[in-house]
């Protein structure tokens, strides 16, 4: 892997990555070359026992652009300052112009709840050049760089006193809010353990306490025997539509043996998730002909400086989609209660995905 890190002229970071070296005359571009002045802030919900961020700075983000706007395309495509330089590199990430949370956020306003600065971060990681590409169309070498672009930017914003959780996600897909063209994804680094992860470990912690291995590595190898939801599996990485799935579709990626974050995986293992993920993402695209629209956010150990044995390293994809076609949005027992209610068995959906083919190392797009 290769990088390479410049100053965009409003002042934020770009750190480009490569599987060949990159040309030392690349210039760092922005939108605007005014300097982003971002304060969010936290305020404590005391029944929920959890931190929710401010950021009213965000109400000014791009939105739904047209399609002659778009913000991440190459200069010579569009008449609007551009996010990503021109130059031979893979994968680009820079800090979002209007982040939810800020290493240099200060004073927050005082309230009847205890407030915070939202000291934390937020990247924006662009998948590759060509806009009219996805990860299912990726090459599988450019996948695995991928992995470790998370893991590199994982490690360095984890070394940040400040941060204490790192979440990749892509949300992919108009229907969960996509607003630039090319494909894309973010990283926030958290102050906090994020509610969910929270939960997560503490479960993953009790089940090491009480048993000397990984909760989700038991439960991947009764996966593996019951060989009924499987979606990708080789030596190393597996696919599978999980047992307790709570959105139909929902699949998770992971190495088949225990690692806690995305920098203790080996080659064979990134190799094996790269394959699983362009498995999985080929079979979404292949369901219904059409770009599948997805959540998929990868969970790994916390970075607040404590050994966590107990963690292993996966990837959750959470799709919009109930059957036939027909959307399906959180209800009322999903958003205040936090229990899902699926329609569908994860058996019957595991089936739907199995029976997609795909070929891994046929390539439908060229990159730029």
């Amino acid at each position: 892997m290769y990088s390479h890190t410049l100053l965009k002229p409003d002042g934020r970071q770009l750190t480009l990555y490569s599987r060949y070296p990159i040309p030392e005359n690349i210039t760092a571009t922005s939108p605007s070359n005014e300097p982003v002045q971002a304060n969010p802030h936290l305020r404590w919900h005391p029944l929920r026992g959890e931190w929710v961020a401010y950021a009213s700075h965000r109400q000014g983000r791009t939105f739904m652009p047209p399609p002659e706007y778009n913000p991440l395309a190459p200069t010579s495509n569009t008449k609007f300052p551009t996010e990503l330089p021109q130059g031979k590199y893979d994968v680009a990430v820079f800090c979002n112009r209007f982040p939810s949370m800020s290493l240099a956020a200060h004073n927050p306003p005082t309230s009847i709840v205890e407030t915070l600065p939202a000291n934390g971060d937020c990247e924006v990681v662009v998948f590759t050049q060509n806009p009219h590409a996805s990860l299912s169309s990726l090459e599988l070498d450019h996948l695995d760089l991928l992995l470790q672009v998370w893991g590199d930017r994982t490690s360095v914003l984890g070394t940040n006193p400040h941060i204490q959780y790192v979440l990749p996600f892509e949300n992919k897909g108009v229907e969960v809010g996509v607003t630039l063209h090319h494909p894309h994804g973010q990283i926030y680094a958290y102050p906090f353990i994020p509610p969910v992860p929270a939960r997560m470990l503490e479960q993953q912690r009790r089940f090491y306490q009480e048993n000397q291995r990984s909760l989700l590595e038991d439960l991947i190898q009764q996966e593996i025997t019951e060989n009924k939801r499987i979606i990708y599996q080789d030596e190393y990485a597996v696919a599978f539509v999980p047992v307790c799935a709570r959105y139909p579709y929902e699949v998770w990626i992971t190495p088949i043996q225990a690692v806690p974050s995305f920098d203790q995986l080996t080659p064979e293992q990134r190799w094996g998730l790269a394959r699983a993920l362009k498995t999985v993402t080929l079979k979404y695209d292949g369901l219904w002909n059409r770009p599948f629209p997805y959540l998929m956010a990868w969970f790994a150990a916390p970075t607040d400086g404590e050994a966590h044995p107990e963690t292993h390293l996966h990837a959750e994809f959470y799709p919009p989609y109930r059957t036939s076609n027909k959307l399906k949005y959180l209800a009322g027992t999903e958003l205040a209660a936090g229990m899902f209610v699926n329609d569908a068995l994860p058996e019957e959906k595991a089936k739907e995905l199995q029976a997609v083919a795909v070929n891994i190392e046929f390539q439908a797009l060229l990159e730029i």
